[in-house]
């Protein structure tokens, strides 16, 4: 069986030691830099492999390309080549944070073409919680070969954005905070407000109190009122940085609304050409 959205702790369990299932911690915290490496070393899911938000999840900033700008797909394929990764392997990503990093890691993946990957539901909270297993020792991954397949998740970019504004094509779903999204309270980038046009998302909406995803249906019918009859291709995703964005594309898939885009620089890098419009 394969698992395209997520996965639950006790699913995961079942298969620690299936040679085919391949597990990556994706702690992190933006306010201290090493804080997912350090959790990861204390205790880890067993064989999990750790990748770095900054180090591993992003490639080079330039200034004009966003907090966390997207490495090239032939980095990506050898990082995951190298941590033991093969076309055939079935992913699994978690953090402690609902889901927030490891749904970048998610929509990464498929990025590249591949679609067997999944984001523990609950992720660490919920693996202690069912009392499973942890150890502090991190593998020693066979190297493999990752052969780069067709995108299978589209994206859209700041021009396209810019020449679509207040189109029906692009409909802008913003998943930052409620706050920020007025232009209050920012303390990540240098310009406060949104894209104009845009609708906001919050993507911790997307969780019960318990830290797991809502149920399919629950998801479906709160972004059906968001987006009303429009088609979910139309859906641009973005958030601070195009990493909280893909929580909210992980959301829409997990409840069936399959097909929505990724703004991968999002708001730090539309902000960076101080010609492009803010709403407040």
């Amino acid at each position: 069986m394969t698992f395209t959205t997520l996965v639950g702790v006790e699913e995961l369990a079942k298969h620690l030691d299936a040679p085919q299932w391949i597990v990556f911690d994706c702690r992190h915290d933006l306010a201290d830099y090493n804080h997912g490496r350090r959790a990861y070393e204390e205790a880890h899911i067993p064989g999990a492999r750790f990748v770095h938000l900054d180090e591993d999840l992003a490639g080079t900033k330039t200034g004009l390309n966003g907090r966390h700008p997207l490495p090239h797909p032939r980095t990506l394929a050898l990082r995951l080549g190298a941590l033991g990764v093969d076309n055939t392997k079935q992913v699994v990503a978690y953090d402690g944070s609902g889901g927030y990093y490891a749904a970048r890691l998610w929509w990464m993946l498929r990025w590249i073409g591949h679609t067997r990957v999944a984001v523990l539901d609950g992720g660490w909270s919920a693996w202690i919680a069912a009392g499973l297993p942890v150890e502090s020792t991190a593998p020693r991954p066979v190297p493999s070969a990752y052969t780069l397949r067709a995108n299978a998740a589209p994206t859209v970019n700041a021009a396209f954005l810019a020449s679509h504004l207040g189109d029906e094509s692009a409909l802008i779903v913003d998943a930052r905070s409620p706050d920020r999204f007025r232009g209050e309270n920012e303390t990540l980038d240098p310009v406060a407000g949104h894209i104009p046009g845009a609708l906001n998302r919050f993507f911790k909406l997307n969780l019960e109190t318990d830290g797991r995803f809502k149920q399919p249906d629950a998801l479906r019918s709160e972004f059906v009122q968001l987006l009303g009859e429009r088609d979910p291709a139309v859906v641009v995703h973005q958030c601070g940085s195009g990493v909280t964005a893909c929580h909210n594309l992980l959301a829409m898939e997990h409840a069936g609304l399959s097909g929505s885009r990724l703004y991968p620089g999002s708001w730090s890098e539309w902000v960076s050409d101080r010609s492009r419009p803010v709403a407040r």
